[in-house]
């Protein structure tokens, strides 16, 4: 299956974002939630299929315009599942945020199922005065089952500059991923990157999150946890702080992270 979904928010006469582009396919369907108000829109990604399955090309393009604020959610998590004999299945999204834009993305976690072959490539860009949010879990295999191969490889540039480059790999075919320099005995794995005139200023964690200052005007959280719970207890904190409020850039703050408690309650939105 092929399918491309597309999203862009611009400011209109009034001041307030909207959606000049809302287009997908299934499975990447986009649902507009909630109204056009001077803090942004919120657009729910529905998964309109099963899948990704293996053989599946899917992309998802993203733009947000001068003062425009954008909020990316979904309403349930990706899973990747095994499917037939086939080439790995693979998910590009691409995000461009333009000066005094902003754009909080917070999908729900993707699942590794056993025996999937799944390739995430993310390339967001913000212009300089641009502000980002963005969320990424992960989930090692689904209640009792092996983890499926899945390879995550993220670039996020800011001003022209590049701001964070990562890859990760899990899986039977990524040699090494459960041991004590990936993952260990973590299952799941989440990563929380914050850019611009909104960006957290990192003060101190509690042991299940590790802050690191981005040279940029960023940070980036990253929790390990045995289960998803963890994950959330551990980030969510930090994606609430990182909240825009009344359609007006907040100036870096420092937080404190308290250790997490466990919650099956997503605080992001």
């Amino acid at each position: 299956m092929k399918a491309k979904a597309r999203v862009v928010a611009e400011v209109d006469g009034h001041g307030r974002t909207r959606l000049a582009v809302l287009r997908g396919e299934s499975p990447l369907l986009l649902r507009r939630t909630g109204r056009h108000t001077a803090e942004g829109v919120t657009v729910h990604l529905v998964g309109g299929a099963a899948g990704p399955l293996r053989g599946d090309e899917l992309r998802l393009d993203v733009e947000v315009g001068p003062g425009a604020r954008l909020e990316v959610l979904s309403v349930a998590a990706q899973l990747a599942l095994p499917g037939r004999p086939a080439p790995a299945s693979r998910l590009t999204v691409t995000a461009d945020v333009a000066a005094g834009g902003a754009l909080r993305w917070i999908p729900e976690p993707l699942i590794a199922a056993a025996g999937c072959d799944h390739v995430v490539v993310t390339r967001v860009a913000v212009e300089a005065g641009g502000s980002l949010l963005w969320r990424d879990d992960l989930v090692c295999g689904r209640h009792g089952e092996v983890c499926g191969d899945v390879l995550a490889d993220t670039l996020v540039r800011y001003g022209g500059t590049t701001l964070h480059r990562h890859e990760l790999a899990v899986g039977p075919r990524a040699p090494g991923w459960d041991g004590p320099a990936v993952l260990g005995a973590g299952r799941a794995i989440g990563t929380l990157l914050t850019a611009g005139p909104d960006a957290v200023t990192p003060g101190s964690a509690g042991p299940a999150v590790a802050l690191m200052p981005l040279a940029g005007p960023g940070m980036l959280a990253t929790a390990v946890g045995a289960d998803i719970r963890e994950v959330r207890a551990a980030l969510d904190p930090l994606c609430a702080a990182g909240h825009v409020e009344g359609g007006r850039s907040r100036p870096p703050r420092e937080i404190t992270v308290r250790p997490p408690r466990l919650s099956a309650r997503r605080g992001c939105r």
